[in-house]
């Protein structure tokens, strides 16, 4: 973990003395199933804060999402990473990981149950001010919280990072009741024009607030130090990492009128 922790905490402009953390592991329920979350905030802070949900990558919820979370709590929110796989759920392997992201984008009523479950978990923190929440996710997870938008969910906002852009149910931007931002690789292969195309169209349809920020040079998985380039399309830009945030942390003192 420790790996990945440095150099984002560097590029979030935290040093470990100012840090003053508390994370905790945490377990919840979607029905019969155990979930397995990751808590993160700074106890420097005082009274309500707002809460900020994470939403994993294909690999599900790794030391990358973990690391996030710690950022977001040196910028003065609560975070918690979701689980949306289950306890013990960990891919280890492209192929394992398309197989298990599959599930749950092929059953979109399944995904959101689950997404769902984290952002009631996320609310019960007492350090949280309900009334100012966002949710942001990677890759699958910003597939995730469009969807979780697309639910209804009582949000301010969500950011997707080089999430999926299909409209599998083009009506259900009439339900988005919060502000959106996408982020993404203006060379990403794995986003076919047609969808974007078509969440574009919805998100016009639905008069959604919504931005689409396209970073020039970024492929797929541009935000993680991890995309080495070993699956094709997928390779970390730092650039585009450190802008996309920046973008993300602007876009949060607007909801959340910092």
């Amino acid at each position: 973990m420790m790996r990945l922790l440095l150099p984002l905490l560097v590029a979030a402009g935290v040093t470990s003395a100012e840090a003053k953390l508390v994370t905790k592991t945490i377990e919840y329920q979607q029905g019969d199933t155990t979930l397995e979350g990751y808590l993160a905030y700074d106890d420097a802070f005082a009274g309500k804060r707002p809460g900020v949900l994470v939403v994993h990558q294909w690999m599900g919820l790794t030391d990358y999402e973990e690391n996030r979370a710690v950022m977001l709590a040196n910028l003065g929110y609560v975070a918690f990473c979701a689980d949306i796989y289950g306890k013990g759920i960990r891919p280890q392997n492209y192929k394992d990981a398309g197989a298990e992201a599959t599930k749950y984008k092929t059953d979109r009523a399944l995904l959101r149950r689950r997404v769902h479950a984290a952002l009631a978990e996320l609310k019960q923190s007492e350090l949280v001010d309900t009334n100012r929440i966002a949710a942001i996710g990677y890759c699958f997870g910003g597939t995730t919280v469009i969807e979780l938008a697309r639910s209804g969910a009582a949000l301010n906002g969500i950011v997707s990072f080089h999430g999926g852009l299909d409209s599998p149910a083009p009506a259900d931007g009439k339900n988005i009741q919060c502000k959106v931002l996408v982020c993404h690789g203006a060379d990403d292969p794995f986003e076919k024009p047609e969808d974007l195309t078509a969440f574009e169209s919805e998100m016009r349809a639905a008069n959604v607030d919504w931005r689409l920020i396209l970073y020039g040079g970024a492929v797929h998985s541009f935000t993680q130090p991890m995309a080495d380039g070993s699956l094709l399309g997928a390779k970390y830009n730092e650039r585009a990492d450190k802008r996309s945030w920046q973008d993300m942390k602007q876009f949060f003192a607007e909801i959340f009128n910092n």
